[in-house]
């Protein structure tokens, strides 16, 4: 029995003495010092601001067109007796130059009747003139006495005679080509018939839409003119012809002054001057009705700084990163936009390192950790150097 009870209490007794063991070592173990947590801030790629001077070039697109493009149409009656050999579709003329030749006896004989009256009228007129002389009278003479109305329509007559007589040879009022031929030898024409149809070849003109922010790159105003002091930003014409690259250069000339309700675009006008000549790319003229892609020289911008598309917040913000690391707002003035990249005229100075990837909540004066993009592409000179900035355990991470 007592064996019994000495066995009881001696295993209590074991596990008495091991949890006061336990409690010991716990109360005598130190106590953690307690920390609060530090969140790193958050890592940024950046590009620095360069000033360059910078194009603003403008693309478009037009058909080109003759300056003057018009009918031929007789003014006066008669059989066609003969044609110019270049009055045939395409064929080339120069100004001056003889097409169509109208039977003109009929207006030969009118003309010479004309001539011969008129020149009884000037005799008779001027005999009217020395009878009334003979008589001394002291009042002036009456222009009926003299003749004279009968005279100036004798004149008028003759003219007249003498304008349908030049009227039976159509020359060619302008250098150009025969878009197309109406009228040959033999056949009859009326006064308002016509006759065929020509265009000039002196300036070719090519219409190209321009939306309001093109006009701001090329620096023009809505009603532009060329003058001499400012002829125009240049523009360089390109097409396709006979499987071939070919280019033209032209002017802006100037713009049609008006916006165009259905798309709110202003149309301005390039020129190019003998298109078939002087103006010709090699042989190849800048032919009428031939489709073209035109690049229009913008203005120049001499400190302007361009950035990837990813640096813009907005419509005109950009963030930089400061000395300390910090953030700092900019508005900046845009002067071009893209798929890619943005053209910033001001608001930022050469060095400024410019936030180009997403800031995930950072603002203004959060501190950053700055990781030039170059130094995280593989086998680039950045990449095996250690950047002031820049962390390799970022770079790691972001990898």
């Amino acid at each position: 029995m007592f064996r019994k009870f000495a066995t009881i209490f001696g295993t209590l007794g074991i596990i008495a003495l091991f949890i006061g063991v336990i409690v010991g070592m716990s109360m005598l173990r130190p106590k953690p010092e307690r920390q609060e947590p530090q969140i790193a801030p958050p890592s940024v790629f950046y590009t620095v601001a360069e000033s360059q001077s910078v194009t603003l070039d403008v693309s478009a697109q037009g058909e080109v067109r003759p300056r003057t493009d018009i009918s031929l149409t007789a003014q006066v009656a008669g059989q066609v007796v003969s044609t110019s050999n270049e009055f045939v579709n395409g064929g080339a003329f120069e100004k001056g130059d003889i097409l169509i030749k109208i039977e003109d006896a009929a207006y030969r004989a009118a003309a010479a009747a004309a001539r011969s009256r008129l020149a009884q009228e000037e005799a008779e007129a001027a005999l009217a003139r020395k009878d009334y002389e003979e008589l001394g009278l002291q009042e002036d003479p009456t222009a009926l006495a003299l003749r004279i109305p009968q005279l100036e329509q004798a004149r008028a007559e003759y003219n007249a005679a003498k304008l349908d007589l030049d009227r039976t040879t159509i020359r060619a009022p302008f250098k150009g080509r025969v878009r197309e031929r109406i009228v040959g030898v033999g056949q009859y024409v009326s006064p308002g018939a016509q006759l065929g149809r020509i265009f000039s070849t002196d300036v070719a003109e090519i219409k190209l839409p321009l939306t309001d922010n093109d006009l701001a790159k090329l620096g023009l105003p809505l009603a532009f003119t060329a003058t001499e002091d400012d002829p125009g930003p240049t523009v360089v014409m390109s097409a396709s012809v006979a499987g071939k690259a070919h280019q033209w250069t032209g002017r802006i000339a100037r713009t049609e002054g008006a916006i165009d309700a259905a798309t709110r675009q202003v149309v301005a006008i390039a020129v190019v001057d003998d298109p078939y000549g002087e103006g010709a790319d090699g042989d190849t003229p800048l032919a009428m009705g031939l489709y073209v892609d035109a690049t229009i020289t913008g203005k120049p911008y001499e400190n302007a700084i361009v950035l990837p598309r990813a640096a813009l917040y907005g419509r005109d913000t950009v963030y930089t990163i400061a000395d300390d690391d910090t953030l700092v707002e900019r508005k900046v003035e845009i002067v071009s936009t893209d798929r890619d990249s943005i053209t910033v005229a001001s608001g930022l100075q050469d060095g400024d390192r410019v936030v180009t990837s997403p800031l995930r909540g950072a603002s203004e004066g959060d501190k950053v950790n700055p990781a030039d993009p170059l130094e995280a592409l593989p086998g680039s000179e950045k990449s095996d150097e250690p950047s002031p900035t820049a962390s390799a355990s970022n770079i790691t991470s972001g990898e």
